[in-house]
């Protein structure tokens, strides 16, 4: 304030003035008539009757309001006002959404208001941080999220207070005990905040459900379910419309479709699947010709637009696959029994059926509803064993599929897709769902062999429906593809920076360069002990898939159209593309552009929610299983980093937890250098980036948080 000390003197205009940018510059103070008296040009007595005269002034005027005796502070009126939503909480701050403006506003949590994730809210601007971030006040909540919080409940005499599993709400939610009796102290609950009143320590809260005691496998599960909002079981009226549904298939029905019985079929899935969504077909044709059947289970046949079980296929959106458990989309009456491809049974499909040449090139396709029958059922490692030993069931037909699809894959390859190549952790539970042991899933041909031809179906029933010819031009049509932009050039700059620290030198910036360059780096890298961190970071710098009315193709297959047509069981796009593709194959003009984006939409947000869901049930199992393990020491990796801590991932069981950087060395200070993206130790100059092989002591678990934390050894 220095430089408006020339402003300062009795010059009621200039002393005004000076008032005015006080109130401006310092929006939360309060000021008192003596300090605003003295700060523009004295507190004498002529001084406090001209200030008293320009905060009367000002108060009539709405500029500044009294919110104590002789305390006055700029009035919220006199503020931009907004509306907007808390996207996220921290400990000590809120974050607002507000979509009037280009940033999201920071609201410490003293001028929150009791304001909570998903709210609703009214806020007040007030400046800009040193930084540049704009920070604000919440004025009013106008509308409560319906956000479910699961916690585990003390139970008093009088209350019950719920303390949430997750950080980010910062405080305990008070249920009352007199309303909620069932309540026992130790049960893990849901619950929805309903009020916060002003001038009480806690929000009141409702009771959503009692999931049951805390710690026990179902009742976790089902919490971490319910922390998403996703369900966890079907509503009577959805499963018994379900078991409504007439599963017979009428010489009608036969008539009407592409009759394919006669081909050899079978399906290739994990060993303990419950459903079979897709099977294969070979046939041999003229010399050098195959056709090959790609055949999905048709399940818009009997799921109607509209009916019970299509809206609540549609909310779900997609099903969720936790370690123990699947939580499906339709009911098990559907996928379990009517849409699975079960061997010896006649089933209801809608296939893309493909003519290929030996060097696996599209000769002729054909997409339409058909009627199949499998003849056999293979677990993946059946089907593997069938290609690696040269010998077993159907093995001409499995062989010769498998030739094409490598074909496919290296033509893929050849055109820019991306290798991306990760371990993926799977646990071996008891029969209560504890974890026994860690392994990793390891993709094979067999993988491959269904991997590729269903890449192969999605991506040309894309470019199928993606345009009519109408007077020999290409006219597009409404459809919901599946795209993956391009990385942006500053995570690529990133990328380029760490990987250099390895010795890698990657060239290209933009365009298919970046995935040749990729894909040149990863082989380079296969087998060496920076190959996970340098993979982790690559799939970082890219983009995320998403559904969208809007094509602009999928850069990580490198296919100019692409969408997901062969998982209708478990995906609700699926079946969008199901009904799009037989009303254009019927010549309609089908597909409400704006109506499919909102689902499009829906849909990547909810398997958003289903991914968080899934890795919430792998941390929980991975701290369940190293609970035993606690003060033993492990060999590990840097997998991530914050200003605070150092995430390790172990060796052998590619469990991951967090190494505090203040308990790394009491004699070292360690700090996180986000520009070289690596942590230092002041004094003894030690470096740790990503891929650092280190040395870990499991110091604590905490089931709630689904924590693990390390002690670094040096």
């Amino acid at each position: 304030m220095g430089k408006k000390k020339n402003k300062r003197g009795n010059n009621r205009d200039e002393r005004a003035s000076f008032i005015v940018d006080m109130f401006r510059e310092f929006p939360d103070n309060k000021f008192s008539l003596k300090h605003l008296a003295a700060a523009s040009g004295g507190a004498d007595r002529d001084g406090r009757t001209m200030t008293f005269a320009i905060i009367r002034q000002l108060i009539e005027d709405g500029f500044v309001e009294e919110v104590a005796r002789s305390k006055y502070r700029l009035s919220r009126s006199a503020m931009p006002r907004y509306e907007g939503v808390v996207a996220s909480l921290t400990p000590g701050a809120l974050y607002v959404q507000v979509d009037a403006l280009e940033s999201d506003v920071y609201v410490a949590r003293r001028n929150g208001g009791g304001a909570l994730d998903g709210d609703r809210v009214a806020l007040v601007v007030a400046r800009r941080s040193r930084d540049g971030e704009l920070e604000g006040t919440i004025v009013e909540v106008l509308e409560r999220s319906t956000k479910p919080y699961v916690g585990v409940a003390e139970v008093t005499a009088n209350a019950i207070f719920v303390t949430p599993d997750s950080r980010r709400l910062g405080t305990d939610i008070y249920l009352s005990r007199r309303r909620y009796p069932e309540v026992e102290d130790g049960d893990k609950v849901v619950v929805r905040v309903t009020e916060w009143p002003e001038g009480e320590r806690l929000p009141y809260g409702e009771l959503v459900e009692r999931l049951g005691k805390a710690g026990d496998n179902d009742t976790e599960m089902h919490a971490i379910l319910a922390e998403f909002d996703l369900p966890y079981h079907f509503e009577e009226e959805v499963e018994r419309a379900a078991e409504r549904i007439d599963g017979r298939i009428s010489e009608q029905d036969i008539a009407q479709r592409r009759d394919m019985r006669h081909r050899t079929t079978f399906t290739i899935d994990p060993a303990d699947a419950k459903d079979f969504d897709d099977a294969l077909s070979l046939h041999k044709l003229a010399d050098g010709l195959w056709e090959v059947g790609v055949h999905i289970a048709d399940v818009t046949h009997y799921v109607t637009p509209g009916s019970v079980v299509d809206n609540e296929a549609l909310e779900r959106a997609t099903s969720v696959y936790l370690v123990d458990r699947t939580v499906p989309m339709l009911p098990e009456r559907l996928c379990n029994d009517l849409c699975s491809l079960r061997p010896n049974e006649d089933k209801l499909c809608f296939s893309a059926i493909f003519t290929l040449n030996d060097n696996s090139e599209i000769v002729d396709e054909w997409f339409g509803r058909t009627v199949i029958h499998s003849d056999r059922r293979f677990a993946y490692e059946e089907a593997q064993a069938v290609i690696e030993q040269g010998d077993g069931d159907y093995k001409d037909e499995i062989l010769t599929l498998n030739r094409l699809a490598q074909q496919l894959r290296a033509m893929r390859f050849k055109q820019g897709a991306i290798a991306f190549a990760r371990d993926e952790v799977r646990f071996k539970l008891d029969e209560q769902g504890r974890p026994i042991g860690v392994y990793t899933k390891v993709q094979k041909e067999a993988n491959q062999l269904i991997e590729e031809f269903m890449l192969l179906a999605n991506r040309r029933v894309a470019e199928f429906c993606a345009h009519r010819i109408a007077n020999g031009r290409k006219v597009p049509r409404p459809m919901v593809f599946r795209v993956h932009d391009e990385p942006t050039e500053e995570k690529l700059t990133r990328f380029k920076e760490f990987a250099l620290r390895f010795g890698h030198y990657f060239k290209a910036s933009k365009g298919r360069a970046v995935a040749k360059e990729m894909n040149k780096l990863l082989t380079t890298i296969a087998g060496k002990a920076e190959s996970n961190a340098i993979t982790t970071l690559a799939v970082r710098s890219m983009a995320k898939a998403v559904y969208t009315t809007d094509n602009i193709g999928h850069y990580g297959l490198a296919f100019p159209y692409y969408t997901h047509f062969t998982s209708p069981i478990r995906r609700y796009p699926d079946m969008l593309v199901h009904r799009l593709l037989a009303s254009y194959l019927a010549g309609e003009k089908r597909g409400d552009k704006a109506q499919l984006e909102t689902l499009c939409v829906h849909s990547t947000e909810r398997e958003i929610l289903a991914s968080e869901a899934e890795r919430a049930s792998i941390k929980y199992k991975m701290a369940e299983f190293m609970k035993d393990h606690i003060g033993e020491e492990f060999t590990g990796t840097v997998s991530g980093m914050t200003d605070w801590g150092l995430y390790v991932e172990l060796d052998e069981t590619h469990v991951e937890g967090m190494a505090f950087l203040r308990d790394i060395d009491a004699d070292d200070y360690y700090r996180f250098d986000e520009a070289r993206y690596e942590v230092v130790g002041r004094s003894s100059g030690v470096r740790l980036t990503l891929g650092t092989p280190v040395r870990v002591r499991v110091k604590s678990v905490d089931m709630r948080r689904r924590t693990l934390d390390f002690q670094l050894l040096l």
